[in-house]
């Protein structure tokens, strides 16, 4: 497998409201909507010939997928070399990068463990309850961090929040998926968690807003009532995670509270997501719905019109664990024609749309390499490759333009002067901008090296020289 051999550095700003406003008019409703869609596919490989597969690359190439949520069950998940391979050929055939999830919060939840090349690891009880340090707790979310960097995945659907209110909670205390019944403990060992995914550059997701560590029953299962059970406290690590700008992006719960709406389970309510997370709290990120065919949704109700509720309510991406509806259809192609049907109907707004839309493509933009500096006008139009120190021992820091209007396939590739392959360090489509990136050659040879940056159909090569 390609040895992954870089690492990201930190530069300036996000490219957002600029680049965004232009690409409502170069990105169609359909493809916008499609930023919106996460979906589960079955198999490990784009090269297989299943209705899965099949439906996914045609999906991905006609912009219906923002995102892919990944399983151990459903085969995505096999061992590292396949993962990142998968990874690797997810991202060359969607036209716009995609967000590459799973839920890795330790112990019962980790879609990464023995079972597929990787280490056991303890659970967000046990980190923040029983070993609760900080230096156990960032050590594990460290190990995980690298194994997303090794096999590509960016997004990490954790940590969990939930204040651990009933301990025996079906779904979250029973599964020792909280830090602690101490609202102060569960901040703290989320922060660390939350920072070193960031150090990686992985997105982190805090989850189950407004809180579900008091339910009685599990929403996988059916109608999840917490009205007599949960408090506001329940809101404080969003509060105080907010406040220290640690907020990633945020999962709903599909836990109902008449005293928060009365007529709507949290991923469908327009009080607690728009009210509450971003009228009161102030939250300006990407909000996920939970899974979409849990029962606490799908036994109330139906597929299109709780994918309306969630959208009208202020979700921006919608998360299903299939990729065929019952027909053995496109559900991404089944989400992108209801809601397109909605707007032009009226029943959802073309700003709500466009504004689910900015939010993911900050993100994704964010996420391509960790750097994104919006070009300059006398910079628009040139592609340039650069790297500093050079001759370097062992680390130097790249540098490179990617010219255009909107998102295009970018590789930047090392070679050895016989032309085999050293590092992969960007394949994925990317935004106009100049990046920079690091290059680590730790055991590698001394020695001249070529750089090759292709956008599109031009390329650049640089020659770097290693010297020991």
């Amino acid at each position: 497998m390609l040895k992954r051999l870089f690492f990201l550095t930190v530069s300036i700003s996000v490219l957002i409201s600029a680049a965004s406003n232009a690409a409502f008019s170069q990105v169609s409703l359909r493809q916008r909507i499609g930023q919106m869609v996460m979906v589960t596919a079955t198999g490990e490989s784009l090269e297989e010939s299943s209705p899965s597969m099949d439906t996914l690359r045609s999906d991905l190439s006609r912009g219906l997928v923002g995102g892919l949520l990944m399983f151990t069950w459903s085969n995505n998940l096999k061992n590292p070399a396949q993962i990142a391979h998968f990874t690797t050929e997810l991202q060359h055939q969607s036209t716009i990068p995609l967000l590459l999830a799973i839920d890795e919060e330790g112990g019962k939840v980790a879609r990464l463990g023995p079972s597929n090349g990787f280490s056991g690891t303890p659970s967000a009880h046990q980190m923040g309850s029983v070993m609760s340090s900080e230096t156990s707790t960032r050590n594990v979310a460290r190990t995980m961090a690298g194994w997303f960097m090794q096999t590509g995945l960016n997004v990490n659907l954790a940590p969990v929040v939930d204040v651990n209110v009933n301990p025996a909670s079906p779904a979250i205390g029973a599964l020792g998926r909280s830090f602690s019944a101490k609202t102060d403990s569960v901040v703290l060992h989320a922060g660390w968690f939350i920072d070193e995914f960031r150090k990686r550059n992985i997105c982190t997701t805090l989850k189950h807003f407004p809180g579900h560590g008091s339910a009685n029953s599990d929403s996988h299962l059916g109608f999840t009532d917490v009205t007599s059970t949960w408090t506001p406290g329940e809101l404080i690590p969003y509060v105080r995670l907010l406040e220290q700008n640690a907020v990633d992006a945020v999962m709903t719960a599909h836990v109902f509270n008449a005293h928060l709406d009365s007529v709507y389970p949290a991923t469908l309510s327009v009080a607690t997501i728009t009210g509450i997370l971003r009228n009161q709290l102030g939250y300006r990120g990407v909000v996920f719905s939970d899974e979409m065919s849990m029962k606490a949704i799908s036994g109330m109700y139906g597929l299109d019109e709780a994918m309306e509720l969630a959208v009208n309510a202020g979700v921006d991406m919608l998360l299903y664990s299939t990729n065929l509806d019952s027909a053995g259809h496109s559900l991404a192609a089944r989400v992108v024609d209801v809601l397109e049907r909605s707007v032009r109907s009226g029943r959802i707004s073309e700003d709500r749309i466009n504004a689910s839309y900015e939010r993911i493509t900050a993100l994704k933009s964010r996420l391509v390499t960790g750097v994104a500096a919006r070009m300059s006008p006398e910079q628009n139009g040139k592609a340039f490759l650069v790297n500093y120190p050079n001759p370097f021992n062992p680390t130097t820091t790249i540098g490179f333009g990617v010219a255009g209007s909107e998102w295009t396939k970018v590789t930047l590739i090392v070679y050895d002067l016989l032309g085999r392959v050293v590092a992969v360090l960007v394949n994925t489509p990317m935004l106009p901008g100049k990046y920079t990136i690091g290059f680590d050659a730790s055991g590698m040879a001394s020695g001249m090296y070529l750089c090759r940056l292709s956008v599109g159909k031009a390329s650049v090569v640089h020659r770097i020289m290693l010297v020991r």
